[in-house]
């Protein structure tokens, strides 16, 4: 029987790690760690994300504050509150939520965050460290990953991973991750031939494409550990049909539409030793994640090791 990753129960587990490396740095710092969300217009998808980010932190007392500038804001106006930011002593981590509105020069504002202030770990500096093997921050979602496998004792040196997607938020900083375990690393992307025959040899298959349902079970070698990263809405009641169980139809019809992951539901419990679901799975460990790089940057700010906590 497949057995299911639950990564409600792992963000729980790392949420408990942070509260008493917060406390080592009120009692040493004289202050919590500062993150401040850059929120561009009123996407509501983005609202909703920022809003979770938000809620974690004040859960654990680490200082928040969201900047909301107006959709209207010129990337030239966003670069100046993005250098405030980085001068201030007190906030230790600045996130910019993606996506900025199409007239912003996204990777202009992504490069103005200070490294040592770069939270989600996607300036050049931050991932030439992770390439290279040094310490720095990692981006939240394959960090995440890479402690649910660990905490769940699933194997990784020596194993075959593919990484389906080659973004740089997800799909290149996996591989890395799983470089650095040792395992043998595999990207595959839209221009792969014979998709379905790679991913078939993985050992660990991470599907981070952004297609709802793509990974099929003749994707899937019979007993591999799978990780999918999507989180995509399906609303076409025949994609639905292809995608759900009839017990999950009825739901699908009451709503209108429901979330599904790129990895088929149905073929994945049935063939994989392990899987994470979605919603559940990879989802909840992003934002704790996030937490914990707010930490470590505070903690690097302010000169105090780790393990002094």
């Amino acid at each position: 029987m497949s057995q299911l990753l639950d990564g409600n129960a792992v963000r729980d587990q790392i949420k408990a790690e942070c509260r008493p490396r917060i406390e080592c740095l009120l009692a040493h710092a004289g202050r919590a760690p500062g993150l401040a969300v850059v929120l561009v217009g009123e996407n509501p998808a983005s609202q909703v994300y920022v809003r979770s980010k938000t809620k974690t932190a004040a859960e654990l007392g680490i200082y928040s504050e969201t900047i909301t500038p107006d959709a209207s804001i010129t990337t030239d106006e966003l670069l100046q509150q993005i250098q405030v930011l980085n001068s201030r002593p007190e906030i230790d981590a600045i996130l910019v939520q993606l996506p900025l509105p199409s007239h912003i020069a996204e990777q202009t504002i992504l490069l103005a965050v200070a490294p040592e202030k770069d939270v989600d770990g996607f300036h050049p500096y931050n991932m030439g460290l992770l390439a290279t093997g040094r310490p720095g921050l990692r981006p939240c979602t394959p960090a995440g990953i890479i402690q649910l496998l660990k905490r769940y004792q699933l194997p990784i040196s020596g194993r075959h991973a593919v990484v389906v997607g080659r973004s740089t938020i997800v799909g290149k900083p996996m591989a890395f991750l799983l470089l650095a375990e040792n395992a043998t690393v595999t990207i595959c992307h839209s221009r792969t031939r014979d998709l379905e025959d790679v991913c078939r040899q993985a050992d660990i298959l991470v599907a981070a494409i952004g297609r709802a349902a793509l990974i099929t079970g003749t994707y899937i070698k019979p007993g591999a550990v799978v990780v999918d990263v999507g989180m995509n809405q399906v609303t076409d009641p025949a994609e639905a049909e292809r995608i759900f169980r009839p017990d999950r139809l009825a739901a699908f019809a009451k709503r209108g539409s429901m979330l599904v992951g790129d990895v088929h539901p149905g073929d994945v419990e049935r063939l994989a030793s392990a899987y994470t679901p979605v919603p559940g799975g990879v989802g909840p460990l992003t934002i704790a994640m996030l937490m914990q790089n707010t930490i470590e940057a505070a903690e690097r700010r302010t000169g105090l090791p780790p393990s002094q906590c």
